[in-house]
């Protein structure tokens, strides 16, 4: 069993950058793949990147690729998004999740068992 809380969502103006948390709490926290996706209104939920096992292995959607980077701290239970050169588009509500997805499946929130509430993230032009 996993729960995870969000947090660093805000305001922002575009070119600049924010830094998400999320806390987890739970066993073998190390072990699970951690995931972001974000959802803006009226649209689905989209993939943003992951981060699988130890941490040295993340994928990432090719919309935000080369602007945010997912780490993680193990030892304090709390995965990251650094997101830089934020664009207008990439507003909406940013959700962390945690599961053991299989091969091939990271991309997909029913891949996941463990979600956070989810931030606000609003990047003005």
């Amino acid at each position: 069993q996993v729960q995870l809380v969000e947090s660093g969502g805000g305001l922002v103006q575009a070119g600049g950058s924010l830094r998400l948390s999320c806390a987890a709490s739970g066993r073998t926290f190390s072990s699970y793949t951690m995931g972001w996706f974000r959802q803006a209104p009226g649209k689905e939920r989209e993939f943003v990147g992951v981060s699988r096992w130890s941490g040295t292995i993340t994928y990432y959607a090719d919309s935000v690729k080369g602007r945010f980077t997912i780490s993680r701290n193990n030892a304090k239970n709390t995965a990251y998004l650094q997101m830089n050169s934020l664009k207008p588009e990439d507003t909406a509500v940013y959700y962390c999740t945690a599961g053991r997805p299989p091969a091939g499946s990271s991309r997909s929130p029913a891949a996941f068992d463990y979600w956070g509430q989810g931030t606000q993230v609003t990047v003005s032009s």
